[in-house]
């Protein structure tokens, strides 16, 4: 059985605003975040697009970088889904 990667991702929601999060399966997340379900953000202003997917070895260290992604402005995380 293979052991599914982590991921961090970034999406764009429609308000313009970015929403960060983490999965071991990113095209079910989506899907989910697509049909509205998640965070209060996420129902309200449905995501347009994923930006950004950055993997992680474990759920411990994608909790970490979403955490310092999510303290980043949005200028910064704009920086970093340019240079991904």
């Amino acid at each position: 059985m293979s052991k599914k990667r982590w991921i961090v991702y970034i999406l764009e929601m429609s308000n313009g605003k970015y929403y960060t999060g983490i999965t071991n399966d990113i095209e079910k997340r989506l899907a989910q975040h697509r049909a509205g379900k998640g965070s209060k953000i996420v129902r309200a202003f449905l995501p347009i697009k994923a930006l950004y997917i950055e993997l992680a070895r474990n759920r411990s260290e994608a909790s970490k970088r979403e955490a310092q992604i999510k303290k980043m402005s949005h200028a910064a995380k704009k920086k970093l889904v340019e240079q991904k």
